[in-house]
């Protein structure tokens, strides 16, 4: 299953927020391949991706927006493409 990695503050600030649910949105497209996660900015797993502003998004290990609000819109393709590219996360 492919991971999608939101980091954020905590508590969540609007834009957060917004990342989480355009994530989700976009992973609705992938039902059972896709998976979301919010993960705190000051965690341990935040270090590894090199964070400096919020929100960012992970796709699998890729960061794919930093700092601002990437729409679902934008997402569900390079999902599609983290999906085709990955063969732990094809369906059958």
């Amino acid at each position: 299953m492919l991971e999608i990695k939101v980091f954020g503050t905590t508590p969540p600030c609007a834009n957060c927020k917004r990342a989480e649910r355009e994530a989700r949105k976009a992973a609705e497209q992938f039902p059972g391949r896709v998976q979301v996660v919010h993960l705190d900015a000051l965690g341990p797993e935040a270090a590894q991706y090199g964070l400096m502003v919020t929100p960012v998004v992970v796709v699998g290990e890729e960061v794919v927006s930093t700092g601002r609000v990437m729409p679902a819109a934008k997402l569900a393709p390079i999902i599609q493409a983290a999906i085709v590219d990955s063969p732990a996360t094809q369906g059958g």
